[in-house]
């Protein structure tokens, strides 16, 4: 097996990815296949946190949109990156993947409460680390999520898994002239409003000097294959 080029990873997975080809809720099989995909990069000696986003279930945007409180709204989208999270636990368990899930939320009779300390302290027994919560406040997205969880845990990279294999001009599935990056800077992403993580995601990865690595959820063992330097990916970083 080819020698991975990272240590510690935080990978960001879309909650509608969990959907499959359903329109709503959790396909099973899909939350196994990604299971598996990070059981390949545990079996690689790599350490993985996993922050997962809601919008298969919930999207607190939705209710701002129809005159709601945005508050209680993005509360209920917590909620919903909870059900992921333990959906993606079960999975994992069920390849004897030691996987724990920490929630910004503390809900003490479903998982843990994320602290810094607790991550770290499982992330070196071996364990792989659900984020679950977003980060715990409202008008934050679970993408800004993903970069604060990486900044906190060290990652060397933060692993976007998309709908397609990379960053595009535009959507690749509505304009077929859209051009493909191979690489790109965190401030030409800003600069150009390139549509992959939101601004504030991608403005605390570059301050913390985290690279992001846009590549498809969809394609199996592509996650180890881009561990290891293959495989299609986009690379954000400044380095």
């Amino acid at each position: 097996m080819s020698q991975p080029i990272y240590k510690r990873v935080l990978l960001k997975a879309s909650g509608e990815a969990l959907m499959g080809s359903q329109g709503f809720g959790i396909d099973v099989e899909v939350a196994d296949r990604i299971a598996s995909d990070i059981a390949d990069a545990c079996a690689m000696g790599v350490e993985v946190g996993v922050v997962v986003g809601g919008g298969n279930i919930f999207r607190g945007v939705a209710v701002a949109s129809k005159g709601g409180d945005r508050v209680t709204g993005d509360h209920m989208g917590m909620l919903g990156t909870v059900i992921n999270a333990l959906a993606l636990a079960t999975s994992l368990r069920k390849l004897d993947i030691e996987t724990v899930v920490l929630s910004a939320v503390a809900m003490p009779e479903i998982c843990e409460s994320f602290s810094q300390r607790r991550t770290l302290h499982h992330m070196a027994q071996g364990r792989v680390v659900i984020f679950a919560g977003g980060t715990g406040n409202p008008f934050f997205t679970t993408d800004s999520a993903a970069a604060l969880r990486a900044a906190e845990i060290g990652a060397e990279a933060i692993f976007k898994g998309t709908q397609v294999d990379g960053i595009y001009s535009a959507d690749p599935k509505k304009d077929p002239t859209a051009t493909r990056f191979e690489t790109l800077t965190h401030s030409e992403v800003l600069d150009k409003g390139l549509a992959v993580m939101d601004v504030a995601a991608v403005a605390l990865a570059r301050e913390n000097s985290i690279p992001i690595v846009v590549f498809s959820i969809h394609e199996k063992g592509g996650f180890a294959q881009i561990l290891t330097g293959r495989g299609r990916k986009t690379i954000v970083s400044d380095n």
